[in-house]
């Protein structure tokens, strides 16, 4: 059985490296904007940084994003135990397995696969407040949660 610590680091280290790129990819459009500025003249010059600075802004909501996700991530207690499905829960369905925290994607280990999502997906919305033995309906199929930890 997977380990919400294990669910959790996995989603830590996701957001983390996202931020790293996102930092790293910030450091290179502000040394291309320093090296625009010296070199060239004209409406080629002016509109290479313009794009530039879209670039820049682009990245700066992409990283104020990820950071929004790393204080939500910051949020979750996963030493609390619940029945009922909410932020830092692992949910078992006949389907699919959850850890409701950030949208991280999936992860597997010893072939047990769980999606770590948003409290905010359409799945998430729907599982938030059931407990084990609930069912709900997610695009078309009748699903069952048969474990909430």
């Amino acid at each position: 059985m997977v380990k919400k610590e294990e669910l959790l680091e996995f989603c830590r280290n996701f957001i983390n490296n996202r931020v790293s790129r996102i930092q790293s990819n910030i450091t290179g459009v502000q040394d291309s904007l320093a090296s625009e500025t010296k070199s060239s003249a004209g409406d080629k010059h002016e509109t290479g940084r313009a794009m530039l600075q879209l670039e820049r802004e682009k990245l700066g909501a992409q990283l104020l994003e990820a950071e929004k996700m790393q204080q939500l991530l910051s949020k979750v207690n996963i030493a609390k135990s619940t029945t009922l499905v909410g932020l830092g829960s692992v949910v078992y369905t006949e389907k699919s397995n959850y850890f409701i925290a950030i949208s991280a994607g999936e992860f597997v280990q010893n072939k047990n696969k769980f999606y770590c999502i948003s409290a905010n997906t359409p799945i998430g919305k729907l599982l938030l407040g059931k407990s084990e033995g609930d069912s709900f309906v997610f695009n078309g199929a009748t699903i069952k949660i048969t474990q909430v930890i």
